[in-house]
């Protein structure tokens, strides 16, 4: 059904591919795409938002409150659009690709119904955090927001374990027919790279989130917002994603060396590597051909082997292991190389930007809050831009891992276009164009609202501001009587005391 006949270096499918395959492809990858741009707040905002809760009643911060407040906020309207968008995906996986889940869906499903209830349960304790506010004793409120993260985390086990089946699938044997049968749901879920990707998936979304949220407050620091409530909107997730950065880069390592085990011929597409041989160098960006030859880029002599295995004499698998109708063609091969060495050159410069922020803290520990954080502007601007680096870098990562499994939906299994759905080509434009009508209405109406919130906010705080006399109900504390933020701790029966007075 496939031809080996490679393809010319636009060319994404293969010549006797379905009609319909391209258009649900592109569908697919645009609805993916927007929604993973939500995916890092609905995964690790509600733990920055508890860590800023958390220090507010410590220290009795008004400060700390009023953002955790105001985030809570914001992180239940970024749920309410991620659940539009989520919801497209769910039903994309069934009408697009009905060959996957009619054939598979007994094997990996259960990923997707973990995130089902995961998201419930969510959608639960986020109405009950933003209630909490002024109505619950400050602890038991706390308390009451504590399974969010934990909820956030169980949602992204269930995608992943997924994803994860679908890139080295295990937990089945095949029948006479070639269907699945002695489903082993637990070896279906853990599978050899699930550990990898979950953990490397968990970690960017804490360093993607923090740099976001910091973002903001950086892009404040540069118009001259030097108060403690833009200081402490900036360090407190900052500060996460700063902490988690190394980490991230550490487990970007182990994941790359797992695909190299687990996936040789991914990890061959990833690197552009041509011919399965020792000392094979590494290409910093490049063009593969057809013929196997490499334009472009910075090319290192046997970097690539070392990477793989530490030593030159380590031997690369190469893509003409494997028949040509099995492996991506030079063009998928290209743009997989290139999202990886993107994600990778982003990742490198967060890296820096973390120690910059880590050295400046570490020679200022001793010296007055405000002095504590770099004064550089490069450095703020540098802050201002890594939330949109990180973003781009969430996204490379899922083109690499996706778009470097090709021709497979089923890694050895099934391929993609096996899986399509027989609706006409036409159909599918015609609704790739709705979709992207629809999903342009969304997102701006979602950041039309958040635009709008920031104004209000910014209007309450100009009226009564921090220990000043309130200008509105969102410069409240948001526990006990209603009075002025003040710099210095609230007063303790306004601690002690829930709800409104």
């Amino acid at each position: 059904m496939h031809s080996s006949v490679q393809l010319p270096a636009q060319a994404l499918l293969l010549v006797d591919a379905p009609a319909q395959l391209l258009p649900a492809r592109e569908l697919m990858a645009f609805t993916l795409a927007s929604h993973i741009i939500l995916v890092p707040m609905g995964v690790a905002l509600p733990l920055i938002t508890l860590i800023m809760h958390y220090r507010g009643l410590r220290g009795n911060d008004a400060v700390a409150l009023l953002l955790a407040r105001r985030w809570s906020a914001v992180m239940a309207v970024q749920f309410a659009v991620g659940v539009v968008t989520g919801t497209v995906l769910s039903f994309e996986f069934g009408l697009l690709w009905p060959g996957l889940m009619g054939r598979w869906g007994d094997v990996f499903g259960i990923g997707f119904g973990v995130e089902a209830w995961a998201f419930f349960l969510e959608a639960i304790l986020i109405a009950i955090y933003l209630y909490g506010w002024r109505r619950l004793k400050p602890r038991t409120h706390f308390l009451l927001g504590l399974p969010l993260p934990a909820t956030a985390l169980l949602g992204a086990f269930g995608i992943i374990a997924a994803n994860s089946w679908m890139n080295t699938p295990q937990g089945f044997t095949l029948d006479s027919e070639g269907k699945p049968v002695d489903v082993d749901i637990w070896k279906a879920i853990f599978t050899p790279m699930f550990g990898p990707q979950y953990w490397h998936f968990v970690v960017a979304m804490f360093v993607t989130a923090g740099y976001v949220v910091a973002g903001v407050y950086a892009v404040g620091w540069l118009r001259g917002r030097r108060d403690r409530y833009h200081r402490l909107g900036f360090t407190v997730p900052f500060t996460v994603a700063a902490v988690f950065t190394p980490v991230q880069f550490v487990l970007g390592d182990s994941i790359a060396r797992s695909v190299f085990h687990k996936q040789p011929v991914k990890f061959a597409a990833m690197e552009i590597v041509w011919k399965t041989d020792t000392h094979v160098p590494e290409y910093i960006f490049g063009r593969l051909h057809p013929d196997g030859t490499v334009s472009g880029g910075i090319k290192i002599p046997q970097l690539d082997s070392m990477l793989a295995g530490f030593k030159p004499s380590t031997k690369v698998t190469g893509l003409t292991s494997v028949p040509a109708a099995d492996r991506p063609n030079a063009t998928q091969a290209t743009i997989a190389h290139w999202a990886f060495d993107i994600m990778v050159v982003l990742g490198s410069l967060l890296l820096l930007l973390a120690l910059w922020y880590a050295w400046v803290r570490f020679r200022r520990r001793k010296e007055p809050e405000p002095r504590r954080l770099p004064q550089s502007r490069w450095f703020w601007r540098s802050a201002a831009c890594a939330g949109v680096a990180s973003v781009v870098a969430v996204e490379c990562g899922w083109i690499t891992t996706e778009v470097g499994r090709q021709p497979w939906i089923v890694y050895g299994n099934m391929r993609v276009a096996e899986a399509v759905t027989a609706t006409r080509s036409t159909t599918l434009w015609i609704m790739f164009g709705l979709v992207v009508v629809v999903y342009v209405f969304i997102f701006g109406s979602f950041l039309a609202l958040l635009l709008k919130m920031r104004t209000r906010w910014r209007l309450d705080d100009a009226a009564g501001g921090v220990g000043q006399p309130a200008g509105g109900p969102e410069t409240d504390l948001p526990y006990g009587p209603r009075h002025g933020l003040q710099e210095a701790a609230p007063p303790e029966s306004a601690t002690r005391k829930g709800g409104p007075s």
